[in-house]
């Protein structure tokens, strides 16, 4: 499926809200309602939009820790790779994880009730010997920017 602009703009729309009435959605991208759920069903199937989810304001129940953490394997095998990240995807608490290119391999995002919990993670994950070399962490003090959508009308405009 090739996608086109208003298609692009109806990924645009939903993905800042996934509750939005399909005849305000047809409005904002300038369809009548029928061809805009057709194409809204379309982009379900061929799998452009994976599900809708709730935003939660975790701050509002209460205190929690983001950290950030650039971790170095010892090898670089696949298979090194691959029990790395069996491992840490199961914990909850690594809400992401990025194979990156520079000075270390992995960028993961942890969110933790606070610093005992993500040193008791890192500890374990120390133990385990899954091939870690070395990591560093960085403690969010504030996140004044954080953006749950995509710019996908700057990123694919058409």
């Amino acid at each position: 499926m090739k996608l086109d602009r208003i298609d692009i703009k109806i990924l645009y729309e939903l993905q800042k809200n996934g509750r939005i009435a399909n005849v305000e959605l047809a409005g904002l991208v300038n369809l009548s309602p029928s061809p805009c759920l057709m194409r809204v069903k379309k982009l379900q199937q061929e799998g452009y939009i994976k599900g809708y989810s709730a935003q939660i304001n975790v701050g509002k129940l209460g205190q929690t820790l983001t950290v950030f953490t650039e971790i170095t394997l010892k090898n670089h095998r696949q298979i090194d790779f691959a029990r790395f990240l069996a491992v840490v995807e199961k914990i909850d608490q690594a809400i992401e994880c990025h194979l990156v290119s520079g000075g270390y391999d992995y960028l993961i995002k942890f969110v933790t009730a606070g610093i005992g919990e993500y040193q008791g993670i890192m500890e374990r994950l120390t133990d385990m010997d899954i091939g870690i070399d070395k990591y560093f962490s960085f403690v969010v003090l504030k996140s004044p920017i954080v953006k749950a959508h995509m710019p996908l009308t700057s990123l694919f405009p058409l």
